[in-house]
């Protein structure tokens, strides 16, 4: 053995040893040692990568790690975790993959089937999503209903997924996420035992990410229950808690957003017709909590239409693009093109016989001219919803991976601020026949006339089914599932108000 390896090997001991005993900043300076001497060390970048993930940076753990697996194939608790840094990003197919990976190499780790089952199920492959979590039952009963429940609700059947809840509650009665999941299956009402079980788990303090969803679900059982000051002080801990953990530089986000308005101006967006040619994406971009998974619903009732969801595709596409937002807006034709035909190419195979296709992703309000420059002939239904009541919502739910400038009110408003600027230059810039507003509020005072015109939009006939959408059969994964298995309802609309005493940074971040 060389010295130098010699030398590797003892910091790699060292570095293992004190990660071990979670004294994370000496195991990364010594994992960083070890990779000045061998770069492509496998266990340093594991192990670096695993800091990354524990400290909330999942985008540079991915990085890490995906060497890391590169570099030992054949290692299964790196694919695993490199299958959670990409359940954190959002990138369930790379995370599906990774899983399988690792399962290929150690069949029985119950981590990477649990990670399995939760990415199959974001994709909609529920039925290999079941048989993920059905393996999970011997080993896990408690991770394996938890995952079997949250199916239930993608499918609309919350008395299963209560039953599969309760049934997590019993094996693991201490597990802070079986609680809060159960708490989201029905309203609140006096007495109700699932309020005096969270009150009970949150005064035996089990710790930071316990007490986070314990807030939440506490906030959500104090807003049915008309005691508004007490639902906002857990919402209030609830989201400080979160905050703490999340990653946020809004200064950052401000630039981004600066950058994709100078790069997409008025003079860029004029070469728009040399991508890839189809009328088949449709995209619905929104803020979150804004009625997006409404409209994918009246939509996806109809028959020539399917409803996808939350796509990432676009996502994967931007991140191809050099120097990304100012590289796209200066690609030449045949580079626009493939990536239209890159994302088409993924999109259709999920309805082959469909003749439109609804893209559902919030946060695709960021890359409208991308999606204009590649697919010229797609359409975009921007939703917008009461900015107040847009921002309270957001604040109310725990969102596990992004959205974190939803923890704090001047910074979710602030945010806010900006995505409304950003669309206003979207108005701008774009052709006003690919661009359809649609405002909450009047989608729910006037719906059949505005439910026609968003049909209208994409250029279908009218069909009387999309005015039923509360009994269209289909999985829905978003923090709106059970809402939209519901008729119409106004209670939604000023919500905020039960609450305007505390929202103050909130409104002066929106002024």
């Amino acid at each position: 053995m060389t010295q130098m390896a010699a030398a590797a090997r003892q910091a790699y001991s060292q570095a293992l040893a004190l990660h071990r005993k979670q004294r994370l900043a000496e195991a990364k300076a010594l994992y960083s040692k070890v990779r000045g001497m061998f770069p492509e060390h496998p266990g340093a970048l594991h192990g670096l990568g695993l800091i990354a993930l524990h400290t909330s940076r999942p985008d540079e753990a991915a990085a890490l790690l995906s060497r890391a697996a590169k570099a030992a194939p054949a290692n299964g608790p790196i694919h695993s975790d490199l299958g959670t840094a990409r359940l954190a990003l959002g990138q369930y197919e790379g995370a599906a993959l990774a899983f399988e990976a690792a399962l290929r190499q150690q069949p029985l780790d119950d981590k990477a089937r649990l990670g399995l089952g939760d990415a199959l199920s974001i994709l909609g492959r529920l039925d290999e999503a079941r048989g993920a979590f059905r393996g999970l039952l011997p080993a896990n009963p408690a991770a394996a209903h938890f995952g079997l429940g949250n199916i239930a609700l993608q499918l609309g059947d919350a008395l299963e997924a209560r039953s599969h809840f309760e049934r997590a509650i019993l094996i693991a009665p201490k597990q802070a996420k079986y609680h809060r999941a159960l708490a989201e299956t029905a309203r609140f009402t006096a007495g109700d035992s699932r309020l005096a079980a969270l009150e009970m788990l949150l005064r035996a303090n089990p710790g930071d990410d316990q007490n986070v969803e314990l807030h939440f679900a506490l906030g959500k059982a104090y807003d049915d229950l008309a005691r508004y000051d007490e639902a906002f002080l857990h919402l209030k801990a609830g989201n400080d808690l979160h905050r703490k953990r999340a990653a946020y530089d809004e200064s950052s986000v401000l630039a981004f957003f600066d950058r994709i308005k100078v790069a997409f101006s008025q003079a860029a967006m004029r070469t728009a017709g040399a991508g890839s040619r189809s009328d088949l994406p449709v995209f619905v971009v929104s803020m979150p909590r804004s009625g997006s998974t409404l409209v994918e619903q009246i939509l996806a009732s109809h028959p020539d239409i399917h409803g996808a969801g939350e796509l990432q595709f676009i996502n994967d596409i931007a991140a191809e693009v050099p120097n990304y937002p100012a590289g796209a807006a200066t690609l030449p034709a045949k580079a626009l093109a493939t990536l239209g035909r890159r994302y088409l190419d993924r999109v259709r195979p999920l309805a082959p016989g469909a003749r439109r296709i609804i893209d559902k992703l919030p946060a695709n309000f960021r890359h409208l001219g991308l999606i204009h420059l590649a697919l010229p002939d797609a359409k975009i239904v921007h939703v917008r919803r009461d900015p107040m009541d847009t921002c309270f919502s957001c604040y109310s739910k725990l969102f596990l991976s992004g959205l974190n400038f939803a923890c704090d009110l001047g910074e979710l408003g602030r945010y806010h601020r900006m995505y409304d600027m950003l669309m206003a230059h979207w108005r701008a810039v774009l052709p006003a026949a690919s661009l359809l507003e649609v405002e909450y509020e009047k989608l729910i005072g006037d719906f059949e006339r505005q439910a026609r015109r968003i049909v209208e939009f994409t250029g279908l006939a009218w069909d009387p089914r999309c005015l039923d959408f509360s009994r269209t059969e289909r999985a829905v994964r978003t923090l709106s599932q059970s809402q939209v298995r519901q008729p119409l309802f106004t209670s939604s609309i000023g919500r905020w108000r039960h609450y305007e005493k505390h929202l103050q940074p909130l409104k002066d971040a929106l002024a």
